[in-house]
């Protein structure tokens, strides 16, 4: 893309993208208000172009809201196995673009099942993979805003993520480890398979890739002290005979040989004692496997509707004075400053200037004052 081009589109970008930040939801993103969604499928990395790095977006038909909160949903499938185009993925993300949301379903990078076994270094540096493939799927859409003019009507700020099983073990450990000097230092060993950041090698670099929830399928965290009051909103939903990810804790898929995950039965007790927001449904006695056929699953439905009560609250259209909405603000990064035509400038004198961010951001200030 030349120059002038990638100019026309940030001013455009400038002048658009927030027109309705603090609108109200209008009765968006509680219900199904959309009859039919459009899905587009994409490559979500500028370094792997490949099928692991590929997303299906999905948008409801007709749609003319800008300013639309994402998810980010991830496929199960014990990280050797599935794709984005798996039942659950399907429907989930159907049922939350007719609710109004941007849903993508991405694949991430999987493991040959045979290493994956054998080794919990494997496992542990297949986990982060998949971390860093979903961080670059949040960048990707907050890239698109500043440099394409924000092509899929997204807010940048609003980007949740989830997934079901081995989807959701992502999503756990994307919002619940920020740095890898969270991490015991044999895991902070594998990460320069990544980069050597727990941001990761997936590409769109220069973004932010903070959630702002997590949306929990049968999932679970290796260690549930990383979990603390800082951390990202969290709403689960599993079964209490899930042998696959325990509900307490156990190694993962029943098996001696994997490492441990701790499902919501030990995550929900510590983010309630830490003091961070989160909720849970519990089916009692039931297994793993309830989300996989999808909507044909009357447990399915349930957790839909229950995890679009718990998002609602969190949006920015109903949460206007809500300080913990507004967070990323002070981790966010300025890019750069410009002016009205789109150059960029050094200083700010008695201009109207554009600051951009790295969580795709555009405040208009005049003095250093935000005027929109």
């Amino acid at each position: 893309m030349s120059k002038i081009m990638r100019k026309l589109l940030l001013i455009l970008t400038i002048f658009f993208c927030y027109s309705q930040l603090f609108s109200q939801c209008d009765g968006r993103y509680e219900t199904e208000i959309f009859t039919n969604v459009n899905k587009t499928t994409v490559n979500y990395s500028d370094v792997f172009i490949d099928l692991e790095h590929e997303m299906d977006i999905y948008m409801p038909e007709g749609d003319t809201e800008t300013n639309r909160p994402v998810i980010i949903y991830m496929h199960g499938g014990s990280f050797y196995l599935g794709d984005k185009s798996m039942t659950d993925c399907v429907d989930f993300c159907e049922s939350f673009a007719k609710r109004g949301y941007v849903c993508a379903s991405i694949n991430y990078r999987l493991s040959n099942i045979f290493s994956f076994l054998l080794s919990q270094d494997v496992q542990l540096e297949t986990v982060l993979k998949a971390v860093s493939d979903a961080n670059a799927a949040v960048r990707f859409f907050r890239k698109d805003v500043v440099e394409n003019g924000n092509t899929y009507g997204v807010d940048p700020e609003t980007i949740f993520a989830g997934g079901y099983s081995a989807g959701s073990v992502i999503a756990i450990h994307q919002g619940f480890v920020s740095d890898i000097s969270e991490l015991p230092q044999n895991i902070q060993n594998l990460t320069v398979s990544i980069g050597g950041t727990i941001e990761g090698n997936s590409g769109n670099d220069g973004y932010s890739s903070e959630i702002s929830g997590i949306i929990s399928l049968a999932g679970g965290i290796h260690d549930p002290s990383w979990i603390n009051s800082h951390e990202t909103p969290i709403v689960s939903v599993q079964g209490t005979n899930d042998n696959t990810i325990d509900y307490y804790c156990a190694p993962a898929l029943n098996n001696p040989a994997v490492v441990n995950l701790c499902g919501a039965g030990e995550i929900h007790p510590q983010a309630d004692l830490v003091g961070l927001h989160n909720d849970k449904l519990i089916f009692n006695g039931e297994g793993h496997g309830w989300a996989a056929s999808g909507n044909s699953n009357q447990l399915f439905l349930d957790a839909l509707d229950f995890y679009s009560n718990f998002l609602y609250p969190l949006l920015p259209c109903n949460n206007i004075s809500n300080t913990e909405t507004h967070n990323s603000t002070k981790k966010r990064k300025l890019i750069k400053v410009v002016d009205v035509l789109g150059r960029e400038v050094k200083n700010n004198h008695s201009k109207i200037l554009f600051y951009i961010y790295d969580n795709g951001v555009v405040e208009k200030k005049l003095n250093n004052e935000i005027i929109w």
